[in-house]
């Protein structure tokens, strides 16, 4: 808690803070008690997400999840407790034997809890992590992809009846509660990341730290220097289309003729026409362009990997 108050004391002598400014904290269940809790609000914190998964037993263990489902709701019960009305809950879809009874359960279980926010993740295998050698994408114990969409589909249909917005892919919140670190990153904003292995992204650049402790002191130690290329027109638009099109809103064409000019404006509508008459595209007018909900967000990456294609 003093650690995380030194580094929101110092950020705050460096960078002009807003005055409703959102401090948001990831944390998970049994990892904290009442009075740490309090000691991160003191320190600025306003904002908590918290790493859920699964409302089943079964799938909390399978998944190597450290705390139970009484955890949870015992996490829950101090972040209301303290008045934290700005939370999210995480879930995951598509989690080994998860069946979709189990999604609908943990979906109604969560909207009983009112976060005013929800993230809803499908679960994404990397070779490099035991899941990914242990498990391949649409076999069993993982979910068929059919399954996997139907739960998709559902959580949109259970969520917005409870009236949380789908406001991107993965994302729903309480009218005034959208993520707002994670609009940044999606309508492709600058932000600075610090410590081992963050990400920033100034003047058209991005930068990783290095990921490992002992990298990582050792670039410190050497003055910390940063030499990385500029992105190019081309990664800036590939990059503003492939984040823009995760928000409900989609990208703004205007925005895209003054940064980018009518001709790949023009481009980009040729080559997003064909979905348009699928119904994973819709076009409006010389506004606007985005996905639909729910087609369009399921099959994101078809319409994505056209587009990069177009310029790679």
């Amino acid at each position: 808690m003093e650690l995380l108050g030194a580094i929101l004391d110092t950020l705050a002598k460096k960078f002009d803070f807003a005055a409703d400014i959102e401090i948001s904290m990831e944390i998970d269940p049994a990892t904290f008690s009442l009075e740490q809790l309090q000691g991160y609000l003191s320190a600025g914190v306003n904002r908590v997400s918290l790493g859920v998964q699964a409302f089943q037993e079964p799938l909390l263990q399978v998944s190597g999840r450290s705390h139970t489902v009484k955890d949870i709701y015992q996490a829950v019960e101090l972040i209301q407790g303290l008045g934290i009305v700005n939370y999210s809950l995480d879930l995951i879809s598509g989690l080994p034997q998860q069946t979709l009874t189990d999604w609908e359960n943990s979906l109604e279980k969560a909207i009983k809890l009112q976060p005013a926010h929800l993230s809803c993740y499908d679960l994404v295998l990397e070779a490099v992590t035991p899941f990914g050698k242990q498990y391949q994408p649409g076999k069993k114990p993982l979910p068929d992809d059919e399954t996997t969409a139907k739960m998709y589909v559902l959580a949109g249909e259970k969520l917005a009846l409870a009236g949380y917005q789908h406001y991107e892919i993965s994302n729903y919140a309480k009218p005034g509660y959208q993520c707002r670190h994670n609009r940044v990153y999606w309508e492709n904003r600058p932000y600075y990341g610090f410590g081992m292995g963050a990400a920033s992204y100034l003047h058209q650049q991005r930068f990783t730290r290095p990921r490992k402790s002992r990298d990582y002191f050792a670039w410190v130690k050497e003055g910390c220097q940063i030499e990385v290329e500029k992105n190019s027109l081309i990664d800036d638009l590939l990059e503003t289309l492939m984040l823009g099109l995760r928000l409900a809103e989609g990208v703004s064409l205007p925005a895209i003729e003054a940064n980018f000019g009518s001709e790949i404006k023009k481009a980009i509508l040729e080559v997003l026409e064909p979905h348009k008459q699928r119904n994973l595209v819709i076009i409006e007018g010389d506004s606007r362009v985005r996905l639909s909900d729910p087609e369009g967000f399921l099959f994101s990456n078809i319409v994505l990997t056209d587009l990069f294609d177009r310029w790679q």
